[in-house]
């Protein structure tokens, strides 16, 4: 078996058995590991990614400082995720020899931003030599109050599907790159969401204090796979409104522009790390985070997890970094 024919998920998964989490720990599966507190009450989250030249940016497009930007925020935003606060990330790079040294000065000029903007310090990491492409590995580090990190495995019938904020505007400014679009000011909205995130650490804490918000994760692969994770750790299934999925202007625009499908855009593109929850319809009323309600969780009938498409005759998924689209 190929890693094509197993997918992304799959080969999560194949890890994920052969690597239980210990007692009282959460482990592979959600968007930071949370381990048990032995002295005080807090819990440690822990989650890490790797961006990769090529598969997650192209270097001749994407300035330095956007992606040393982008490598803290897409971290950062798993602790938003689970509504915890971060304490601080270690960074490693591999690089080329021929690397220009001004390009890692304004790689880690966008990594500094961000990571003052949220108060989280570089506090190590690694460096070595790669033959051919860049390879960045970031691990974050962050806190949340013991046994109040949110999970995709708390989302309860009734309750309400959410996101913090427009979907597809970093999926269509990808596109716009790969497609060398010309650049007016709706494209270069697009772009900029795409090479800088902005990951959602106060919504997120905003949102575990309130005890109606279940389930949360953060939208990198496009709501299409993510709710699905969120489906199949809650056993539940889900219903959604894709008339109610918020949409910027210059999507729309930009759509209308090049003849593309928004509503793809919005369901499979990912890369928006806005916030995916759920909650009761009276905890909905009473929060003071900005968001939008999309849909609705249901009851399991099948085996698999299922998400019913209002308003659309066929099915969405989301990215799958060993599947071709």
């Amino acid at each position: 078996m190929k890693l094509s024919d197993l997918g992304e998920f799959g080969l999560i998964a194949r890890i994920r058995e052969r690597f239980p989490a210990p007692e009282g720990v959460t482990g592979i599966g959600d968007d930071c590991a949370i381990l048990k507190p032995r002295y005080n009450s807090v819990d440690t989250l822990v989650s890490t990614d790797m961006l990769v030249e090529g598969t997650h940016f192209l270097l001749k497009d994407i300035p330095p400082y956007d992606l040393g930007w982008k490598s803290a925020a897409v971290n950062l935003s798993d602790i938003a995720a689970m509504g915890g606060e971060p304490r601080g990330t270690v960074l490693s790079l591999a690089l080329p020899a021929r690397t220009e040294v001004e390009w890692v000065d304004e790689f880690l000029r966008g990594y500094g931003d961000v990571s003052a903007r949220f108060n989280t310090p570089l506090l190590g990491g690694d460096t070595t030599a790669s033959p051919d492409r860049i390879c960045i590995n970031v691990t974050v580090l962050g806190e949340a109050p013991y046994a109040t990190a949110r999970k995709r495995a708390d989302a309860k019938k009734g309750d309400l599907v959410c996101v913090t904020g427009t979907l597809g505007d970093s999926a269509a400014g990808l596109k716009a790159i790969l497609e060398k679009k010309e650049r007016d000011a709706d494209v270069q909205a697009l772009i900029a969401k795409h090479y800088r995130p902005v990951p959602r650490v106060a919504e997120g804490q905003q949102l575990r204090l309130n005890l109606g918000v279940h389930a949360m994760m953060d939208i990198s692969d496009g709501i299409g796979s993510d709710l699905m994770h969120i489906l199949e750790a809650s056993e539940m299934n889900a219903e959604v409104d894709l008339s109610a999925l918020p949409l910027s202007l210059a999507l729309k625009h930009v759509c209308a522009r090049f003849g593309w499908d928004p509503l793809e855009l919005a369901v499979c593109g990912g890369e928006d790390y806005e916030l995916l929850f759920t909650c009761t319809s009276q905890a909905e009323m009473l929060l003071t985070v900005p968001h939008f309600v999309i849909g609705r969780i249901t009851d399991r009938t099948l085996a698999q997890p299922q998400i019913s498409w209002r308003g659309a005759t066929a099915s969405f998924a989301g990215f799958d970094h060993f599947r071709r689209h």
